[in-house]
């Protein structure tokens, strides 16, 4: 099955800590909400990420801008058309920090036979979140549809 969209939370206390301090939120470029407060990126036309008997293949390639703003922008954190990436020691989720360059934020766990792969913070993912998820923290699990 070719997968058309990504489900990702990010992670949920991050989002209430967000919201909570009265900043916002925002999904653009391909990104939407939904109900549950968890982001939804559409496919890439060059996606090629299919899951078949609880392995996946290729590489998910996704549209889609969140913006975390708070305390008057001393918090900011953008993620930017995430990527799941196959890597040398199972699967990433990266995001675009520039046109060129990628950024693995998150080592996913193993596919579940309900399309979810647990994450969890690379170093990387700590830095970018603002240093306050050490690398392993759980983050909200992928879900592929």
């Amino acid at each position: 099955m070719r997968v058309t969209t990504l489900g990702w939370g990010v992670k949920q206390s991050f989002r209430a800590y967000v919201e909570g301090s009265g900043g916002t939120i925002t999904a653009q470029d391909g990104a939407s909400r939904d109900p549950d407060g968890a982001f939804v990126f559409e496919a890439a036309e060059d996606s090629d990420l299919a899951v078949d008997a609880r392995a996946l293949s290729g590489t998910g390639r996704f549209r889609g801008r969140l913006a975390f703003q708070a305390h008057g922008g001393l918090l900011s954190v953008t993620l930017a058309d995430p990527w799941l990436e196959a890597a040398a020691d199972g699967w990433v989720l990266s995001i675009a920090e520039t046109p060129t360059r990628r950024t693995a934020i998150a080592r996913l766990g193993p596919l579940a036979t309900d399309a979810t792969l647990p994450a969890a913070t690379t170093l990387d993912g700590m830095m970018i979140l603002g240093d306050h998820y050490p690398p392993g923290t759980a983050l909200d699990p992928v879900r592929l549809g």
